[in-house]
């Protein structure tokens, strides 16, 4: 046991924190636990290395997990992007739906999430075998257990977004991911057949409902707020996992927990007193704006400028982000087939006017969601509150047809960016029209946010093709291509002898 204990501290030599100056490097906690193998003997290496879980294992920083990477490779998967480089090292070979087991991209996502469970699933071996006992505080103990779930459960949602065939495909009987529950400190045995799509989602809502019960309610700070998992948190990304396996009226119970009122906000009324009472910006570009810490901000991955960068080529405004000054390296610039020639997305929208830049000399448009300068310190996004909003408007049509919420929480949305449109019954045909209607929203509210290839995905729809006028520069995918989703990475196909390639 203590073999594999001393593995976590190996691993996570920067650790977070709830101080803003410096989020990610507080003064090392793990420096006398890496020499003495005591990484659960105080209580203050055992907040390190939860908090390290979030760090090393979630944002994963050189490997670019979701500090951005995750997000983009969900993005340009898809089809609002063209591509300006031709880098294989910036997600060229994603973009262009030509990936191999050896691709980059296949390798470094697969590496990282695999990093971040086995971390959580070392620090739950040394909670039980001595954690607990050295912090003598139950409810502190069982918080710093569901935060680890928390990261477990994210970790495995992601890998099955992109290395597994979609759950409502077949009630996820398909091939998906081999389920380690166990900590590995050092070179053993990796060979582990894959569990179904639905053992890998049914592993993800245990750890997620027991986290409901042993997570905060909220911390003191709004900073934890946003990087940390509370009870809102773990509610919220039930609602995208029961979405994803189309589980509709478990997305609405769900959210019902912390969408409340008419003006759709988490405040009181809407759950139990003391939860972080979260609600849309009034002005969408505020969230997207130093500190990131808005109350639509339900979990991001930080970032200080000059303290604590995003790794290089990581960074969501290395991708995405143009402007005058031609500020931003700007990979990838938006497809005017795309989302970008919705004719019903209006100019005087605020997602068009606040986050849209079109360079002059070129005619490109690009986004400034993240319009941090180099080194591109900007906050990446994982969930907002905007998302919960729509998961439950999309539940409720796909279960009620047109009904009256779906549209209220269509236009809460819309509404924020454009008050000149308003949704009525009368605007939709059949509850089919209004599915379409939601799913465009979110197509405009979250791009550049790594959700557009995740929702082609569990709706089963054909990847479209990229053009560039009459140009088909990559074809369509359709889900019954074998590059619908990514292959196995080769790492696992090498060390893991059960191991089936896609």
């Amino acid at each position: 046991m203590k073999k594999k204990l001393l593995t976590i501290i190996l691993g996570v030599g920067v650790v977070l924190s709830s101080c803003q100056k410096n989020l990610l490097t507080p003064e090392n906690q793990t420096q006398v636990a890496d020499a003495d193998g005591q990484p659960f003997s105080t209580a203050g290496r055992i907040q390190s290395q939860v908090l390290a879980l979030y760090a090393q294992g979630l944002r994963g920083n050189s490997s670019g997990f979701l500090s951005g990477r995750y997000q983009i490779y969900n993005d340009v998967k898809a089809e609002n992007w063209l591509n300006l480089s031709n880098n294989g090292f910036t997600a060229y070979n994603t973009w262009s739906q030509n990936v191999t087991p050896t691709t980059d991209e296949v390798i470094n996502v697969w590496r990282q999430a695999y990093y971040a469970i086995n971390s959580v699933n070392l620090f739950l071996e040394g909670m039980e075998a001595t954690g607990k006992a050295t912090l003598n505080n139950p409810v502190l103990a069982e918080s710093y257990i569901g935060e680890a779930k928390f990261v477990r459960a994210l970790s495995y949602y992601c890998l099955l977004q992109l290395y597994a065939r979609p759950y409502t495909e077949n009630n996820g009987t398909s091939p998906g991911l081999p389920l380690r529950l166990t900590g590995n400190s050092s070179y053993e045995n990796f060979d582990m057949v894959r569990s179904t799509v639905a053992q890998v989602y049914n592993q993800i809502l245990k750890d997620l409902n027991e986290a409901e019960m042993q997570v905060p309610l909220a911390y003191t700070t709004a900073a934890d707020n946003t990087t940390r998992a509370h009870r809102n948190t773990i509610i919220a990304l039930k609602t995208r996992v029961y979405l994803t396996m189309g589980r509709y009226a478990d997305v609405i119970t769900e959210a019902n927990k912390m969408v409340g009122g008419t003006t759709f906000t988490a405040a009181a009324g809407s759950g139990p007193a003391g939860r972080v009472a979260n609600a849309l910006q009034s002005n969408i570009v505020n969230v997207f704006r130093a500190p990131y810490t808005t109350t639509e901000s339900i979990f991001s991955m930080p970032f200080v400028a000059g303290t604590e960068n995003p790794g290089t080529q990581n960074q969501l405004a290395y991708y995405f982000y143009q402007n005058a000054s031609t500020q931003g390296a700007a990979e990838y610039y938006l497809n005017p087939t795309g989302v970008l020639a919705d004719p019903n997305w209006k100019a005087t929208d605020a997602r068009k006017t606040g986050l849209l830049f079109t360079n002059a000399s070129t005619g490109r448009v690009y986004i400034t969601k993240y319009n941090q300068p180099s080194p591109y310190p900007d906050w990446a996004p994982v969930m907002r509150y905007a998302e919960v909003l729509l998961n439950l408007a999309e539940a409720r049509a796909r279960t009620q047809g047109i009904d009256a919420q779906a549209i209220a929480l269509l236009n809460a949305v819309r509404g924020r960016s454009d008050a000149s449109t308003v949704f009525t019954a009368a605007n939709f045909a059949d509850g089919t029209a209004l599915i379409n209607a939601i799913l465009q929203e979110r197509n405009i509210e979250f791009l550049g946010e790594g959700l557009r290839n995740i929702d082609l995905m569990r709706t089963q729809q054909t990847i479209p093709a990229k053009t560039s006028g009459n140009t088909v520069l990559v074809q369509a995918i359709a889900p019954s291509d074998p590059r619908y989703i990514w292959p196995i990475s080769n790492n696992e196909l090498l060390y893991n002898k059960l191991i089936t390639n896609n």
